[in-house]
C-alpha cells in the first residue's frame, strides 16, 4: 500500500489517500487514542470517488471525531480514474435504456450489471482489509456500510472479519445475492427509501426478510432515492458503536 497524500483537519482527524496495486482509496483515522480504532469500510456508489467525496468524507469524519472509528473507502472497478470496463458500461447503458423506455428490467439485465462487479469488488475489499489491519492504530472488529448492497451482502457472507453491516436498499439485487443474504448472520442496520423511484420496494423487503441475522433492523423513510434523512447518519453510527466497541 502506497500513501500518496495526507491532511490533518482541525478536529484531529487524519485523511490519507492510498493505492494498493491498481486500487485507489482513502483512509480516515481518528485523533490519537490509547486503544486501536475499529474500522468501518464505506462502500461507495459507482460514480467515482471524486463525485461523492464530500458525502463519504462527511460520514467518515463524523465516525472518527465523534466515535473514534477509522474508516476507509476504495474506488470500484471501472469507476472514477480506474480503467474503463466495457461490459459494465454496456450493462449500465442497457439498464438505462430499458428504464427510459418504460420496459421491465429483467433478471438477465440485473445479473449482467451487478454480478461481475460483485465478483471483482469483494476480493479487492478483502485485499485492502488485509493491509489496513496491519497499520498502527487500527484494530478490533470491522464494519461495512453503504455502497451497492449486493457487494456488501456478498462481503458480509464470505468475510468473517465483518462484525456488523449497515446497508442501503437502494439498488437492484440479483437472485444469486438472495442466497448470499441467507448466509449473513451479523447484526444489520438497513435503510430503505419508501418511494425510491428506481428500485422496487418489494424486492428490498424480500431481501431484508432473507437475511439470516438474528438482529436486523429496517429503517424505512418516506422519500425518493436521494432523500435519506440526515439523522440516519447518527443512527448508523450508534449501531456501529454497539457492535464494534
Amino acid at each position: 500500500m502506497q500513501f500518496t497524500s495526507e491532511q490533518r483537519f482541525d478536529d484531529g482527524v487524519v485523511e490519507r489517500e492510498f493505492t494498493l496495486g491498481e486500487i485507489p482509496g482513502i483512509l480516515w483515522t481518528p485523533p490519537s487514542a490509547a486503544a486501536p480504532a475499529p474500522l468501518i469500510l464505506i462502500g461507495p456508489p459507482p460514480l467515482g470517488l471524486n463525485k461523492v467525496y464530500s458525502r463519504l468524507a462527511g460520514r467518515a469524519r463524523h465516525y472518527a471525531a465523534e466515535y473514534g472509528f477509522a474508516s476507509a473507502t476504495i474506488e470500484l472497478p471501472g469507476s472514477g480514474d480506474r480503467p474503463r470496463w466495457a461490459a459494465a458500461d454496456q450493462a449500465r447503458a442497457d439498464l438505462r435504456r430499458a428504464v427510459q423506455a418504460g420496459e421491465p428490467v429483467g433478471d438477465e439485465l440485473v445479473d449482467a450489471l451487478i454480478l461481475p462487479l460483485v465478483e471483482k469488488a469483494v476480493p479487492e475489499w478483502q485485499a485492502v482489509l488485509d493491509v489496513l489491519q496491519t497499520l498502527p492504530g487500527i484494530g478490533g472488529p470491522v464494519g461495512y456500510e453503504g455502497g451497492i448492497i449486493s457487494i456488501g451482502v456478498r462481503l458480509a457472507a464470505v468475510e468473517p472479519r465483518i462484525a456488523a453491516a449497515g446497508f442501503f436498499a437502494g439498488s437492484r439485487v440479483p437472485a444469486a445475492i438472495f442466497e448470499d443474504a441467507r448466509r449473513v448472520t451479523v447484526p444489520l442496520h438497513v435503510l430503505l427509501q419508501w418511494d425510491d423511484e428506481g428500485n422496487p420496494r418489494q424486492a428490498a423487503l424480500d431481501l431484508f426478510d432473507a437475511f439470516g441475522s438474528k438482529e436486523k433492523t429496517l429503517h424505512a423513510n418516506m422519500g425518493g432515492h436521494t432523500g435519506v434523512p440526515e439523522y440516519e447518519l447518527d443512527a448508523g453510527a450508534r449501531f456501529f458503536a454497539r457492535h464494534l466497541r
